[in-house]
């Protein structure tokens, strides 16, 4: 079983953040109104009341590709040292929403902001900076399979530092080490080594740079239920090590509830479900109390609906 972590808990007194309340940016072409439903009744319980300013704010977000609506106003904020669990059904845009944050996609509409600095004015240098500071573990380990472990884990230090081969090598021996692998490893090819074993290499990689944030989309998927505590264990581990900010967006929902201080729920193109899990439980909302109390069985019947729905997207209507 996965260990919970001590939750962060501000102190009381400190003042709540209106969401919505910072300006969006204006645009030449304007959208028209939406008419759907607005999302649940009941209120959502507030964000969390921060001693520090947030680290990164989404605020009115609008973002299409074509026909299709990804976000609608949409607000979503992270704080500095948190670990945010970003759940939600499959192709919603939850990683959208994490690369929109430090400024790999750009909204259609809204406001993004970095420690209170617009990332939507910045330049290309400061963008640059902004992007040092972040690391990304993809759901595929997304390893060169023509590079060795070694050049794999350091090839942000090749590609950004002035660091020596030989301190290289060290700093790679010891991200290797964080996650359990010897440093043998670092002279294999990654065609030797088991899909449990890619995923620690690219949970080193991330962290090899020294961080502040990591994105961790979907590093579970695909892995063994041992693995998956393994790798569970290994990212609260990592937060608490490197006092990183972390972003973990996951369908393994058991890995979440252990790991998270928040979870936020993508639903109707945004965000209106945020907090603790303790919080989230207490809105008693049929929406998601599923996955809240029976993470197995919401799973199942996730899956056997997709399953439902690419059946009947074969069917091929008889001839008369």
């Amino acid at each position: 079983m996965l260990s919970t972590p001590p939750r962060w808990a501000p102190p009381e007194g400190a003042p709540v953040k209106r969401r919505g309340g910072l300006p969006t940016r204006s645009h030449a072409t304007a959208r028209a109104p939406s008419t759907a439903p607005r999302g649940p009744s009941k209120q959502p319980p507030q964000e969390p009341k921060a001693t520090r300013e947030p680290l990164i704010e989404l605020s009115g977000i609008y973002k299409a590709f074509g026909e299709q609506v990804i976000f609608e106003d949409m607000d979503l904020t992270i704080y500095e040292g948190e670990l945010l669990s970003i759940l939600g059904e499959s192709g919603t845009g939850k990683s959208i929403a994490s690369k929109m944050a430090v400024g790999l996609v750009q909204p259609d509409d809204g406001q993004v902001l970095f420690r209170g600095r617009d990332v939507l004015e910045m330049d290309r240098d400061e963008l640059r900076k902004l992007r040092k500071e972040v690391s990304y573990v993809f759901q595929e380990d997304a390893l060169f399979d023509s590079m060795t472990i070694l050049e794999n884990v350091g090839y942000g230090l090749y590609e950004h530092t002035r660091m020596s081969d030989d301190e290289i090598r060290e700093r790679a021996r010891r991200s290797l080490e964080v996650v359990g692998l010897e440093e043998r490893v670092l002279d294999l090819m990654p065609a030797n080594l088991s899909g449990g074993m890619r995923k620690r290499v690219g949970l080193a990689r991330a962290v090899v740079t020294e961080p502040k944030i990591v994105l961790f989309d979907d590093p579970t998927r695909g892995l063994d239920p041992q693995s998956i505590t393994r790798i569970g264990r290994m990212i609260a581990d990592l937060r608490e090590r490197f006092k990183i900010t972390a972003v973990l967006i996951t369908h393994d929902l058991r890995t979440a509830f252990a790991v998270s201080d928040r979870l936020t729920v993508l639903h109707d193109h945004k965000f209106p479900y945020s907090g603790t899990l303790d919080e989230l439980r207490a809105l008693d909302d049929p929406a998601i109390n599923d996955f809240l109390y029976d993470p197995d069985a919401a799973m199942r019947r996730r899956w056997a609906e997709a399953d439902a729905r690419h059946a009947a997207a074969r069917m091929v209507p008889p001839v008369e």
